[in-house]
């Protein structure tokens, strides 16, 4: 398995972003709750038990209750710090699903997926401790993300310096997350993008809300060599100079793939077997044109 990300760091970030800023810039998780909330309550049946993984303030996990479809939901965090005053939560590793078999109806995992190594693996183990018919539902910021940044970090460096290091992580595609749910053994998997542009007046403050969400570079092959001020007032020139709209504001992109699937059950539909059809496919569309 190749180490993508830096698990160690993504933990630290994240909660640093939690200690330093609160729930105040969370309005991209906000977003992406809301969402997964709506699919949930056109969903007709009831999830007695619900676990939310990795979903930072809570609200995914808030706004899913009140749709009336769950009947108790439990959260799991890196650390005991994401919990509400009161609030009871397990503590995990980032990269751990400490789920027992066939333990839970529905699974959220909201704004995680994108930072984990082994997302083949997470997402098996997460199959695995759905019970028979149980869903997953995932919001996974996708390709497209942060293009913008990464275009004017790459150019700014590779202008002072010469050379340019990963300084945004890759996304995945829909195609990418939709054959990753089917080889985790999902059924019915359903997978669509969302993009929302949020624009901001330079460079400056998107990197500040992206600090405050704990979403800045995790890579592992990042470059340790000290980034100076210089850099980003050029990468900021060139935002501006590429990306603003008339009034001078800067766009900032930010796709988010949402993801379902179902552990497999009897009563699922199912594809007809080979050769089980009553009609050839050509007499069918022989008798379309008549």
């Amino acid at each position: 398995m190749e180490i993508l990300f830096d698990e160690r760091l993504v933990m630290a970030r994240r909660e640093r972003a939690l200690a330093q800023h609160g729930r105040n810039a969370a309005f991209l998780l906000e977003i992406a709750s809301r969402e997964l909330a709506d699919r949930l309550a056109v969903v007709e049946r009831r999830f007695e038990t619900a676990v939310e993984l990795h979903g930072g303030t809570g609200i995914a996990a808030r706004d899913a209750l009140a749709t009336g479809k769950i009947g108790s939901i439990r959260r799991i965090e890196t650390n005991e710090a994401f919990a509400e005053p009161g609030e009871n939560i397990a503590a995990a590793a980032w990269e751990d699903v400490p789920l027992e078999l066939q333990s839970v109806n529905l699974v959220l995992s909201p704004l995680a997926l994108h930072l984990v190594n082994d997302t083949p693996g997470t997402l098996i183990r997460i199959r695995r401790a759905l019970k028979p018919d149980g869903l997953f539902l995932a919001a996974i910021p996708g390709a497209g993300t942060l293009a913008e940044l990464r275009d004017v970090l790459l150019s700014a460096e590779a202008e002072l310096t010469g050379g340019a290091s990963p300084r945004v992580i890759p996304f995945a595609d829909v195609r990418d997350v939709g054959g990753l749910l089917q080889r985790a053994g999902f059924t019915l998997p359903v997978v669509d993008a969302e993009t929302y542009t949020v624009r901001y007046d330079s460079l400056f403050p998107l990197m500040r809300d992206l600090r405050a969400m704990g979403m800045t570079n995790p890579l592992a092959g990042r470059s340790r060599m000290p980034v100076t001020r210089r850099f980003f007032v050029r990468a900021a020139e060139l935002y501006a100079e590429r990306y603003s709209d008339p009034d001078g504001r800067i766009r900032a992109t930010f796709s988010i793939v949402y993801a379902s699937g179902w552990a497999p059950h009897e009563s699922q539909q199912q594809p007809l077997k080979p050769g089980s059809a009553k009609m050839r496919l050509a007499d069918a569309l022989r008798k379309g044109t008549e």
